[in-house]
């Protein structure tokens, strides 16, 4: 695993950019990077009224949000992107 900074990391400025511009409450957007052998793995965390936002209707906008990745990573580095249910979420 290797040790770098958020900012460094391709793909968490632009994952950064658009998510502030989707959710309403950035306070509680936060976006953890992982570097290992595999690529790079972003893990996002939003409020639980910003969810349904980020995940969009039947899924496009997180699945978009991928897509986007996948070429901002270009060939060399394989991007992934992981949502994390808020806390405060009740199990379905």
């Amino acid at each position: 695993m290797t040790d770098t900074t958020p900012s460094e990391t391709p793909g968490y400025q632009f994952l950064k950019y658009i998510l502030e511009s989707i959710v309403e409450d950035k306070d509680d957007l936060n976006i953890e990077t992982q570097v290992d052998d595999l690529g790079i793995l972003l893990t996002v965390k939003v409020g639980e009224n910003d969810m349904g936002k980020l995940i969009g209707k039947n899924g496009q906008t997180i699945k978009a949000l991928r897509t986007l990745l996948r070429i901002v990573g270009g060939g060399s580095q394989r991007i992934n992107l992981k949502i994390l249910e808020p806390s405060g979420a009740a199990a379905a």
